[in-house]
């Protein structure tokens, strides 16, 4: 049997959005290689365990993200199952993601320059808080189920299915940003 007031339920329901909004914000962020909103998403003194590219404060980690992100083609993060939980001001998730990632290998004596396909499924393991009204995260943990790679890729943007359509860019090339007035580089 649920105790809570209407009220309480209702604040329960609206800080649930916010921290999806913040979720859904992060992905939006890391496909578009925006490290000024990815940098606003997460509180000053949080920490991101990011594989082997960051483990420790999460403004290192985005300080890194133009190198990690610099041979990224495409990059395309997909929330699937969100499982939150509310503790007043604090706040636990396990985000279910989908990653395709697009990247660009070196040329080397021996080959030249090709791209590659990594599909990762995996969960993000979340901690966030409340400060001065706003949701961001304090600590954020990628975990990975399973990878997919496929040298050479399989992306085909010549495809038939594609002509006619907008095609995505990383940064601020990318369609989304002249044609959005709302949703701009840099916010949340």
């Amino acid at each position: 049997m649920n105790t809570l007031t209407r009220e309480q339920q209702l604040d329960a329901l609206l800080d649930k959005q916010a921290i999806h909004e913040l979720v859904m914000a992060y992905c939006n962020a890391a496909d578009r290689h925006d490290q000024d909103k990815m940098r606003a998403l997460y509180h000053e003194d949080a920490i991101d365990e990011h594989g082997h590219f960051a483990k420790g404060p999460a403004m290192e980690f985005i300080d890194k993200l133009p190198q990690i992100q610099a041979p990224m083609a495409i990059l395309h993060h997909n929330v699937t199952t969100v499982n939150l939980k509310l503790d007043g001001d604090k706040a636990e998730g396990e985000v279910y993601i989908i990653a395709f990632h697009q990247v660009r290998t070196p040329a080397t004596d021996d080959a030249p320059e090709s791209l590659l396909d990594v599909l990762i499924g995996g969960r993000y393991f979340d901690k966030y808080e409340k400060r001065d009204g706003v949701w961001k995260f304090s600590h954020r943990s990628i975990v990975a189920d399973w990878c997919y790679p496929a040298a050479p890729s399989k992306v085909d943007l010549q495809h038939p299915f594609l002509h006619g359509a907008h095609i995505g860019k990383p940064g601020a090339e990318d369609p989304s940003y002249g044609f959005f007035s709302l949703l701009q580089r840099g916010q949340r």
